[in-house]
């Protein structure tokens, strides 16, 4: 449990970082107390869809994989950074990315902050 805690939470973290860093990564909220939870939640949107799906996107673009040599994983990052965005949008959170590229950039953000945090932040159980 203490695990799934500290993974939302440097997920939500990386998250921060993208959006302050990024103009057309978006967040907006009345208070900074519903931005933080609108976060809190897209961190655990956003850790359902790389739980979920980037596994079965990565197992369909292996072939991709080796022919790029690991440059298409910035595709599937952004990818799942804009259906993460959508899944927000349709569970009604005000969170969105606007466009591809500042995908592939949040995305590569997201996962450079991400693994920072995860380096720094306990992760056993």
């Amino acid at each position: 449990m203490k695990n799934f805690v500290v993974k939302t939470l440097a997920n939500a973290g990386a998250l921060g970082v993208a959006i302050w860093l990024l103009q057309d990564i978006t967040l907006t909220g009345d208070s900074t107390a519903k931005k933080a939870w609108t976060l809190i939640l897209v961190a655990l949107v956003f850790g359902l869809v790389n739980f979920l799906v980037k596994p079965i996107v990565k197992l369909l673009t292996f072939p991709l994989f080796l022919l790029t040599l690991g440059l298409i994983t910035l595709v599937v990052n952004a990818l799942m950074l804009l259906l993460t965005s959508w899944l927000a949008e349709q569970l009604d959170l005000s969170f969105h990315v606007e466009g591809f590229w500042t995908a592939v950039l949040g995305g590569l953000i997201i996962s450079v902050v991400s693994w920072a945090l995860n380096v720094v932040l306990p992760d056993n159980d």
